[in-house]
Order: C-alpha cells, then structure tokens, then sequence
C-alpha cells in the first residue's frame, strides 16, 4: 500500500495539485483534526520497502452513520478537498461510493446547520472518487491482481520451501492453512508454484468421496518414490454442502487411513507482512499515477471508478459493478453454484484452477487416448530462474495429451549429440522451485549443426519442438523455419516460451525468470539503501544486467525508488548526467541524504559504469562520495518468484495445448509416426476456358495434412520453366490439374493423390507462384490411395 500512497502523492504534487494524507482510514476523515495532514514530496521518502501503510487503517462503525459521515464531509470541505482516493478493500470502496452519491445532501444538511457557508457548498458542490484495491486474498472481481497479493504468496511459497526440506527428510505430510476466508487465490496459485498434491477452496470443493481420492493420490505419490505430501488449504474451504473443512480434520484423515506422520502449519498473520515484492510496488506505482489521472479527468457525471489490472494495462472500471460482481460470487457459492463463482472470479482464477488440475492427477495409461507422436522440450540460452517450472508443465501436459515426452539436454548442442531422453510424469516432480536450467542449456544457436539436428529429429521420430529459452531461443527457432525448405523434418508444429531475465524477446510482455531477477535486484538495492542511509551523503550506482534490453534497469528503479536510470532505449549525453549530479546535488541539502542509479550493461558504449561513477565522483566531491556495485549473475541465480512460477507453468502448458491442436489439425504432420510432410514435384498445366490463356508452371508442392480427410496442398517454390500466355489481364482464378506422387517413409509405400486445384492468385504475377512465399490454393477434388 505505501507505494501507492507514494505515487498519488508525487504524481498529485507533479500536476500540481495539493495532496493530503488521512489518517488511520475513514475514522481520521470522521475525527478530522490532526488526523488530515497535507503531505509534501518527502513525506513519503524511504517507504517502498516498508510493509504494511504509514498512513495507518481502521475499521470505523461511525462512517456507516449518516451523522459520522456528515462529520467527514465537514472536515474534507474545510479543507477544500473534493478529490478522494481510497485504497482498500470491497467494503471500504463500497463506503466510498456512498459517501460520494450522499454528498450533495451532505453538504446542504451542513449549510443548513450553519457548519459551512453556501459559497462552499457551490465550491466544492462535487466528490470525485477513485479505488485501488488492497487485499492480499485478491478477492476483487475485475481485476487480475490486487495490491498485496504478490508478496503475501512471496511469504507463502518461502515457508512452503522451506517445510518442503524437512517433510523430505522424514517422508512427512504437511497440511498449509493459508489466507482466504472467501476466496481461494493464494491457496489456489501457492499450490500450483509449489506442485502441492491437493488443495482445499472455497469456490471449487472437492467433490463427494473426496476424502477416498485423497489417500489414494497421496498413496499414489508415495509408491513413485516420492517423500513428501504437500496439502493446501483457504481458510475459508468447505464441501459441497458448505460445511467447513479444516486442516486438523484433513490431518486426522490422513493419520487415520495411511497412517503418514502429519504435520499442520497455519500461516496466518506472516502473510500480511514482509517487505513488499518487485511486483507489487511497481503495480501499486502505475495504479497510484492512473488513480491522479481518473480524478484529475473527472466530471461531476463520471461515475466512481476502480483502478484494475487487466493484462499488464492499469484500466478504470466502474466501482458499483466490480462491487457487485465480488458479492456474486459469495451469493453463487452461498446456493452452491460453484461452477458459477468460478467463472465470476474470472479468466485467470479459472485457468489457474484448470491448469492445477491437469498436472496435478495423473490419469492410468489405460486411460489415455495415445496420439502416437513425439514431442520434444529444450531449453536455449542462458538460465533463467522458472525454466524448470516450464518444463514440468510442458511434460505432464503433454502426457495428459497422449503424447510422448523426449528431454533434449545442453541446448542445441545437445541436440545435435544426441542427447535425447524420453522423460516421465514422476521425472519432473518437484521441479518447480528449483532454479537454473535442470536440462542444461547453452545460447549456441542451430545454424551450424542443421544437418545433426534434422539426422536427431529422424531418428527418435520428433513431430513437434517446445523450445523454452531467451532470445537464442528466438533467433533459433527463426533458423529452424528458414531452413524448413531444406530439411523436412522442420515442418513439424514448433513453438517457443520466453524464458529469460532480460525479458526482451518481442511480442511478449514477460519473460520467464524476469521477475526474479527483478527481486533480486529490489532487495539488492534496498539493502544498499539502508547502507547509504547510515553512513549519509553517498550515491550508489548499480550496473543491471538486460543487454540491450533495459527492462531490468528501468522496472528495477521504479521498484527500489531510484534518482536515475540508464537504458539503452533512451538515449542520453553528457548533459543529462550533468543534470543528474545537479539534481543529487540538491537533493543532499535535504533530510534523503543518499542517492541511488541504476545502470543498464549496454545502456550506452561510451558512458560505461565505470565512467559514469568516475564522474559523479568527481563532480560530487564536497558533497557526497560515491559507490559502485555490478550485481552480475546474481540476478539469475535463486529459488523462482512465485508469479515466474505460475507464469512458466501457465504459458507452458499453453504452448503444449497449442501444439497438441495442431497435430490434431495435421494428423499427417510430422516426422515420425504421426504421418509425414512430404515434397513432391508436379507440372502444372490448365488452359483458361474464357480467354483462351494457356499456363503451366512447374512447382514443388507439400502434401499438409493427410489421414481422413482431404489433403490440402501449398505451392513452396515455381519451377524453372513458369511462363504464360495470353491478354494481359485475367479475370476469376485458375484452375490446375496436378497429379502427386511420393513415398511414405514410416510405413514404406507409396502413395498417389490426384487433385484440382483452383489458383487464388493472378497468374500473370511474375513468377506465377511467387518466391520464396507460398501460393495459396484451394482443392477443388481429391483422392488419397496407395498405389
């Protein structure tokens, strides 16, 4: 919350507006008095790593009264507030909204009484109101995550590590109760970072045997080796009937019917504490600028609005609606409508909960529909902490799909050794808080070792690649489809996950690993500033890592509450530095004496680390000295953050249903025994019936998809010998007969398939057939057979 508060009160100070603090929530609006302080920009100096909020909450029976709420209007008028920004929960945004649509009312009961005079009431005859939401349950509809929720899962998945080491040592079961009377989202997410066996939540209860399905799955983990149970349970679990079900009762359960040493540990309060995470003061900074805005854009007919995440934008919604979508869900969950209260919590609940359940339980191999085809994982570039979580996800997903799992080990390079292995569901378990690269990886990228990697995906048959990696991984899988005219054993589904701490690869928001890195930094230069704060009048300056990406440097400054920031994508001179010692100059006059500048690697060739801490040395002397400090690798070591945790697990197991649509789409696709994707040569002839144009053209062709259906045929490249004749213009398409012949590798006959093919592009384009890009056709007849 006190990065929010921070951001109002700068952003409201940069445009200029007058900012007060109220303290201790609606009771100091209530009391007033020294209760609602104006604030200045270094009243909220040194509080981003501070939990909790400086400026104090309370619960407050008298704003529920019109009269408490009269003397809350009084004491906001006095002082010529008409702007109210509220951080917190349902309740508190829903006492907002009330206290705004009263206030007109309010402000003639005080004229009346004689408590303001009429000249205020038409001044300030408007309350503009705008929420950010703080929970750490994030049990706020319309939004994807709620101020608090990360770092509450930080406290979470710190304990679950650490229990996960002692429950190994003495093949115990652990019983976690967590946060969330009323919704399940930390119990929820906390199960699938850690790969816990079950969890307990109030919008999904198990259903009715559960108690029978429970042991069994325990039993079943316990008989694949593995040494410990991890059970989650919300506070707030119930069964179908709405009874509650508690961790004692889940323990003396498992006591009971397997007899496993079981232990219970309630979190409670931890959860609530702790210095926030990377992610939530950058997420509480954007909301606290875009909260400034909404008020500053606000009309007397603008409805109260809520500030929410969707995606990775800060977007306005109305305030009643959200309220009333997040008391749906308890009133769905209340008649037990349970499928209903977790589509109202929204998309991402409901594909945590899904995704959960498909790598959770492992359905018997008698009951899994095989597609008899071969995927392969890899990972490409350097480590990037929740690859491994990826590649859990990627595995059990894709065994669910009836598909069999290959690992390919150290890259590319690897792959072109050899280095394949089949790998199993039980493989992968507990790979999810595990750091750097379990299969190896290396940023070697594919373009030398083509003809291996091709001999490789032949012999163990692969018919789709996951590569999971930076932007090597990028780069190389661009190499892979270049070289698909040369090597048919590329023209098989391939997709790629980004996985890396500089979070640069295009079209993609996150990476994998970036967030870690970014705590990483975050808490590095907390600790700095706590240095800088004792020993005064001192600047840091920290070099990040990102290359030309400066992600880390940039989101690392908002973070940590830096003076500066150098990256690549935002050029700057000896003048702007020059500025920046001026300012840190200004700034030691202060009562924040200290300093702190981040530095992108590649941010600039010439104003190196080193040059620039020589300068402000330099320039600074007299006034304050300075320190350099290169985190290096640091940043990609460590367990992963619980959102790369989950992010890795979500995209991954996307990534594999993707793929797994597509082989089901092309169930000729492929290199090994799924079909084949094969070139055939053919001569196109067809004389146009209208204008008397003869054409032909001789072009390589790719057989799709093949199986049941009709295969669909794509022109790759013309011959040498496309020409045509004829008027210069031709109207409607064209019309090709084709007769295709080839060999089928995997079963060794040969196949024939006879079609008419309509061109959709102008045969007078030179070539016909375009190169290097393909020619669109549609079939108009076919038939498949063996010869």
């Amino acid at each position: 919350m006190n990065a929010a508060v921070r951001a109002v009160v700068r952003m409201g100070i940069y445009v200029g507006a007058k900012v007060y603090f109220i303290y201790e929530g609606y009771q100091g609006m209530v009391d007033g008095g020294s209760n609602i302080v104006e604030a200045d920009w270094e009243s909220v100096s040194s509080i981003l790593q501070v939990g909790g909020t400086i400026i104090g909450s309370a619960r407050c029976k008298a704003f529920r009264t019109r009269e408490g709420r009269l003397k809350a209007a009084c004491n906001l008028v006095q002082r010529g507030i008409t702007n109210l920004c509220v951080i917190g929960g349902d309740g508190s945004l829903t006492g907002a909204n009330i206290f705004r649509k009263e206030w007109s009312g309010l402000l003639e009961e005080l004229a009346q009484h004689g408590e303001i005079d009429k000249e205020q009431v038409q001044k300030h005859a408007y309350l503009n109101v705008v929420g950010m939401v703080g929970s750490i349950d994030n049990d706020f509809c319309g939004t994807d995550m709620t101020i608090g929720t990360d770092s509450a899962l930080h406290r979470i998945i710190e304990v679950v590590d650490a229990i996960m080491t002692t429950a190994q040592s003495h093949q115990r079961t652990f019983v976690l109760e967590v946060m969330g009377r009323h919704c399940g989202y930390l119990a929820l997410v906390s199960a699938l970072a850690c790969g816990a066996d079950w969890v307990f939540l109030p919008e999904s209860p198990p259903e009715e045997g559960w108690q029978e399905n429970m042991c069994i799955k325990l039993s079943e983990n316990r008989a694949r080796k593995k040494r410990l149970n991890i059970i989650i349970v919300a506070e707030g679990a119930i069964d179908t009937q709405n009874k509650p079900i508690t961790s004692e009762q889940i323990k003396e359960l498992v006591v009971t019917q397997l007899g496993y040493d079981t232990r219970v540990t309630i979190l409670g309060h931890v959860q609530r504490g702790g210095t926030p995470s990377a992610f939530d003061r950058i997420l509480a900074s954007r909301m606290g600028v875009e909260a400034v805005v909404a008020l500053l854009q606000a009309t007397p007919e603008t409805p109260a609005c809520v500030v929410s995440l969707s995606g990775n934008q800060a977007v306005r919604l109305p305030l009643v609606e959200c309220v009333q979508m997040t008391q749906d869900v308890q009133k769905a969950m209340d008649e037990r409508r349970f499928k209903d209260a977790v589509r109202l919590r929204g998309r991402s609940f409901e594909t945590n909960l899904n995704t959960y359940k498909r790598l959770a339980i492992k359905f018997p191999d008698d009951q899994i529909v095989k597609s008899n085809c071969n995927v392969a994982v890899i990972n490409v570039g350097a480590p990037a902490a929740g690859m491994n979580a990826a590649v859990r996800s990627a595995v059990r997903v894709g065994i669910a799909d009836g598909h069999k799992m290959l690992a390919i080990y150290d890259g590319f390079e690897g792959f072109a050794k050899g280095q394949v292995k089949e790998i199993g569901w039980g493989d992968v378990g507990g790979w999810t808080g595990q750091g750097g690269s379990i299969l190896g990886t290396k940023r070697t990228l594919p373009g030398k070792f083509l003809e291996d990697i091709a001999q490789q995906m032949r012999t163990h048959s692969i018919n789709a690649l996951l590569i999971i990696g930076g932007f090597e991984a990028y780069l190389g899988l661009l190499e892979l489809s270049a070289a698909r005219d040369k090597y048919e054993e590329f023209c098989v589904p391939m997709v790629m996950v980004p996985a890396t701490v500089s979070n640069n690869v295009p079209g993609s928001d996150f990476s994998i690993g970036a967030d870690t890195a970014l705590n990483t930094i975050t808490d590095t230069c907390d600790r700095i500033k706590q240095s800088a704060s004792g020993t005064k009048r001192r600047v840091f300056i920290i070099e990040t890592m990102g290359g030309y990406c400066g992600y880390l440097a940039n989101m690392g400054a908002l973070a940590a509450g830096a003076d500066a920031a150098y990256i690549f994508e935002e050029p700057f001179d000896i003048r702007d530095l020059q500025s920046n010692v001026e300012h840190l100059t200004e700034k030691m006059k202060t009562t924040i004496q200290r300093g702190l500048v981040l530095r992108n690697e590649s941010c600039s060739e010439n104003y190196t680390t080193d040059f620039i801490y020589q300068l402000y040395s330099e320039e600074g002397k007299g006034v304050f000295d300075c320190r350099k400090n290169v985190l290096g690798h640091m940043q990609q070591g460590g367990a992963p953050s619980p959102f790369d945790r989950n992010f890795g697990t979500k995209i991954s197991a996307r990534a594999m249903q993707w793929i797994s649509m597509k082989l089901k789409e092309s169930p000729g696709k492929g290199a090994g025994p799924c079909g084949a994707v094969r070139r055939v040569e053919g001569l196109l002839v067809d004389t146009h019936p209208a204008l008397g144009c003869t054409w032909h053209a001789a072009a390589r062709l790719h057989l799709v998809a093949g199986g049941g259906g009709a295969p669909r045929l794509r022109a790759t490249s013309p011959g040498p010998h496309a020409t045509h004749r004829g008027p210069s213009a031709l109207g409607g398409g064209l019309g090709l007969g084709v007769l295709l012949v080839g060999t089928h590798p995997g079963p060794g006959r040969t196949w024939h398939a006879a079609a008419r093919l309509h061109l959709l592009r102008d045969p007078l384009s030179r070539p016909p057939l375009g190169v290097g890009g393909w020619a669109e056709a549609v079939l108009c007849s076919c038939s498949v057979g063996p010869r």
